[in-house]
């Protein structure tokens, strides 16, 4: 029996595709030569996890696929203080953390949270790209933590609460609120006559759903990725303080790669910092009015009465600090206390 040109064809075209069939799943996939972990405390809409995405998927692709970093966003992995441990233990690789949450293991971090230092995002970058930032980050490096020079934006600190408006220092007095777990922010509320209680930011929506605090304080982005207007009826708009998050990474795991491949992540950290802060100031700039139509009542706090109350605080922290940190800060803040 004479076979067909075009049965021969569908034969051997079937055998042809079924032997590549096998082929590709009998390649196993080339395994990479690092596989790192990276976590946030923010939802993976906020800027920093859409711009963490675009980093670590862009050092996947120019070190060839060997370094490969999982994401795990919004406290999937624990609280700040949990992941810090994690960090330093080596279980977790890379991690962003606020300098105020860093305050337990290296003082001098806290200093980017000092009440009323900063006018603006802008201004504080100018001083943490420069002197006072490189100080810091001896500090840092000196504890056995490897950081990155460029800092990731956060923003202005503004406060929220159930009960009603901020409208001066004394709407303050007696106020429960929740702070991230850092001394330096506890030590700040009090001083403005508040009561402050540290709760890592993955139990805050919880905290204030069941009143267990009245209010909290953040820049609108997170504001608005984490829904806190949902269990914030008021927003006041205080500026108190500024926060940005130290990139961070366990000293060995960082050590164990390649020079080139370090060269690649440092580079690529540098330009999608840069991004995010202009992401997240655009988003900071424009939210307060979204956050408004989403039903929060807005108010601008009057807060020339809050930086008189700071006089005890400013002595501490600068004793705290140190002068010569304090020095660098005031080259850039102006004189406080």
């Amino acid at each position: 029996m004479t076979r067909s040109p075009r049965r021969t064809f569908l034969t051997r075209t079937a055998a042809a595709a079924s032997f590549a069939s096998i082929g590709i799943v009998r390649a196993p996939a080339k395994a990479a030569e690092f596989s790192y972990k990276y976590a946030s405390n923010v939802d993976v809409s906020h800027p920093l996890n859409v711009r963490m995405v675009q980093f670590w998927s862009e050092v996947k692709k120019e070190t060839n696929g060997r370094l490969e970093v999982q994401n795990f966003p919004n406290n999937q992995l624990g609280g700040d203080t949990a992941m810090l441990s994690q960090l330093r233990s080596g279980a977790l690789q890379f991690f962003t953390l606020d300098g105020g949450i860093l305050q337990s293991v290296v003082p001098v971090a806290a200093i980017q949270g000092v009440g009323f230092a900063f006018k603006d995002a802008a201004q504080a970058f100018g001083a943490f790209d420069g002197a006072l930032g490189d100080y810091v980050r001896r500090e840092i490096k000196a504890k056995g933590i490897w950081v990155f020079d460029k800092m990731w934006d956060i923003g202005m600190r503004n406060v929220t609460s159930s009960k009603g408006p901020i409208r001066t220092a004394d709407d303050l007095a007696n106020f429960k609120i929740r702070t991230p777990p850092g001394k330096l922010w506890v030590d700040l509320f009090k001083a403005l006559g508040a009561s402050p209680t540290a709760i890592n930011f993955s139990e805050v929506y919880t905290a204030l759903q069941t009143k267990v605090v009245d209010g909290q304080e953040n820049p609108p982005a997170v504001i608005q990725t984490a829904r806190l207007f949902e269990v914030q009826k008021y927003l006041s708009i205080t500026n108190h303080m500024w926060s940005a998050w130290h990139m961070l990474a366990n000293l060995d795991a960082w050590n164990a790669l390649p020079k080139d491949v370090q060269a690649i992540v440092a580079r690529n950290a540098a330009k999608y910092a840069l991004l995010e802060r202009r992401d997240n100031q655009v988003l900071n700039e424009t939210l307060v009015d979204k956050l408004r139509r989403e039903g929060m009542v807005v108010n601008a706090a009057d807060v020339s009465g809050f930086r008189p109350r700071l006089a005890g605080f400013y002595k501490q922290y600068r004793a705290e600090f140190g002068e010569t940190a304090w020095g660098l800060l005031e080259q850039t803040s102006g004189k406080l206390g």
